[in-house]
């Protein structure tokens, strides 16, 4: 058992029969009273956030987690598919286990968070960026920087995102998987 001592970003804990990531959390020490820390917690089956605060000191179950590297294969319209590089281990995961999976292409590394005592799939993370082809954007704009205007175009995957009006199609663009937006064009 641990307590709020050991709290820490990333931390998988169980609480209320469910398991929870610590995203982040502050020890408060008031004048008066007993210490507390606040906390902010995302819940890994749902994804919703959870405002929680807990006594100083409390003990708390901490629950052990494996990252794996994984290669995705391909979707058949429900689940996806992926592959561990080094024993060729085929997995499927449910669409809603996976951060971004708009933004999946075939081929491309992921990590996926096993929960060691049950061995079962809790999340499917992309890297923070992924460089994909705009497919189709309306004809760009040379010049017109100073604006900050953006316009819709479709990437290799068939999503849809905001990008400036110089991107082109058949560009490369780095799009951040977090917040689903376009970061840069990408040179090759």
């Amino acid at each position: 058992m641990a307590t709020t001592a050991d709290f820490r970003n990333g931390l998988i804990i169980e609480f209320n029969n469910d398991l929870y990531s610590i995203v982040e959390f502050q020890h408060v020490k008031p004048g008066k009273g007993a210490a507390f820390v606040r906390t902010r917690l995302r819940n890994l089956k749902t994804g919703k956030m959870l405002p929680n605060t807990f006594p100083a000191g409390v003990k708390i179950n901490v629950q052990r987690v494996e990252r794996r590297p994984m290669q995705y294969l391909y979707n058949d319209g429900v689940d996806y598919f992926f592959m561990n590089n080094e024993t060729f281990e085929q997995i499927q995961i449910a669409k809603e286990l996976i951060n971004a999976p708009e933004f999946l292409k075939e081929g491309n590394g992921v990590e996926i968070m096993y929960h060691t005592d049950t061995e079962s799939v809790l999340t499917c993370e992309l890297p923070s960026t992924v460089v994909l082809e705009v497919t189709y954007t309306e004809p760009g704009e040379k010049g017109n920087t100073a604006t900050n205007a953006m316009k819709d175009a479709t990437v290799e995957t068939g999503a849809q995102i905001r990008v400036p009006l110089f991107i082109n199609i058949g560009d490369k663009v780095k799009i951040n998987t977090t917040e689903g937006v376009y970061s840069e064009r990408v040179k090759e």
